[in-house]
């Protein structure tokens, strides 16, 4: 076979960069090792910036999510005793988020793909990637049925996320690796019963951070700061709810409804970034160049940033052979991956307690915490991050 750009990986960021070419009239062919069944089901994460929900319509796969996706126009940080409101729609007018799952995305854009005809392949293994250094690259991989393909094309995308082969495949010493690991994880749930808040609550308590968040009217989403090695067996229905209840039920006339917990799973927090996003014609996006802990909500926005520019990059290299925009593709992205970086690390290192902190530390969280929270300035600098930043030229 042959195509312009082969994509390895059909999440958010290499289905996305699929679309966006196929509007540029460039061919594309996705490979992905898990089925398509197992990719749309797959919970991550549920909440878009302004940005990425422009992006969405703009490419004409918005519509179901403007139809079933939450507006929030605010943010209530929880702690002390007391409820606080980032008011989005004051601070930064005209932008918020939406609340709508990442495999509600996935299904919209395989929907979208396969309707035009898109060469979006599952269960595809041993993907492997072959000559990225030269001009004519190329991917080898096993069918699903067992048969042995080729994929010859121009560019190679890596959109497979921080396990995927696309990084390790760049030679060693190529990359700088910056990484922070956290000492907790989450803990993470998806119930059916109605949200107990009309907008997402950060919690800060002496027990331990919780998130109160949603999927819809009638599906909520809950997380826990637990410890990196915590065992999910440990953790039956009940005591789940009980702790939520102690985090959360922490302002006057606030009830938390409980109901059967649907999904649960212990998610790892950490830092990383690898600089830079590309070797010769391989490239890197979302996942597979940078991972950012859940507080700051910025992993698949941040794939859909890298997305939009690689789209851009690449149909000046299809439309005039000029590779000056792909040339500069990791230093127009890396501006931003970094601002998310310190955003996710601001609202980590502000809402979770660590087993280091004495009195002095937990007092310096709390005067910060005061300090967003009457501050319209620092209140705005948190609600600007918080919905995204809009979008510059990055490629110019």
């Amino acid at each position: 076979m042959r195509t312009q750009v082969g994509i390895i990986g059909a999440g958010p960021a290499g289905l996305l960069l699929s679309h966006l070419l196929h509007l540029r009239g460039i061919e594309s062919v996705v490979l992905e090792r898990r089925s398509r069944e197992y990719v749309e089901r797959r919970v991550r994460a549920g909440v878009l910036e302004q940005g990425t929900v422009d992006t969405l319509v703009e490419a004409g796969v918005g519509e179901r999510m403007q139809r079933e996706g939450l507006p929030h126009h605010g943010i209530e940080l929880r702690y002390g005793g007391a409820g606080h409101r980032i008011a989005f729609e004051r601070l930064v007018p005209g932008r918020c988020i939406t609340v709508y799952g990442q495999q509600e995305v996935v299904k919209d854009l395989i929907a979208a793909r396969l309707a035009a005809g898109g060469d979006v392949r599952f269960e595809v293994n041993d993907v492997a990637v072959h000559d990225a250094a030269t001009d004519r690259p190329y991917l080898t991989f096993t069918e699903a049925d067992g048969t042995e393909g080729r994929l010859d094309c121009d560019v190679i995308a890596g959109c497979d996320g921080f396990h995927g082969v696309s990084r390790p495949s760049i030679p060693e010493g190529v990359l700088t690796e910056y990484r922070r690991d956290y000492p907790f994880a989450w803990l993470g749930i998806l119930a059916k019963v109605k949200p107990s808040s009309e907008e997402l609550i950060y919690a800060r308590t002496e027990r331990g951070f919780a998130l109160h968040s949603m999927r819809s009217p009638e599906i909520s989403r809950f997380y826990l700061q637990v410890a990196p090695d915590e065992d999910l067996a440990a953790w039956p229905d009940e005591r789940i709810w009980a702790e939520l209840r102690a985090r959360l039920e922490t302002v006057p006339g606030f009830t938390l409804a409980t109901g059967d917990i649907v999904e649960r799973g212990i998610t790892p927090m950490r830092g990383f970034v690898a600089e830079p996003m590309q070797y010769g014609r391989l490239f890197l996006a979302g996942d597979a160049a940078h991972i950012v802990p859940p507080t700051g909500a910025k992993g698949l926005n941040l794939a859909v940033a890298d997305v939009r520019v690689l789209t851009e990059a690449l149909a000046r290299l299809f439309a005039d052979g000029s590779t000056e925009a792909l040339d500069g593709y990791s230093r127009a992205c890396l501006p931003r991956v970094w601002r998310a970086q310190h955003f996710s690390w601001w609202m980590t290192t502000l809402l979770h307690t660590f087993e280091s902190d004495d009195a002095y530390a937990r007092r310096l969280q709390t005067s910060y915490l005061d300090y967003v929270t009457s501050s319209e300035a620092a209140g705005t600098t948190l609600a600007e991050n918080y919905v995204g930043l809009p979008y510059q030229e990055e490629t110019s």
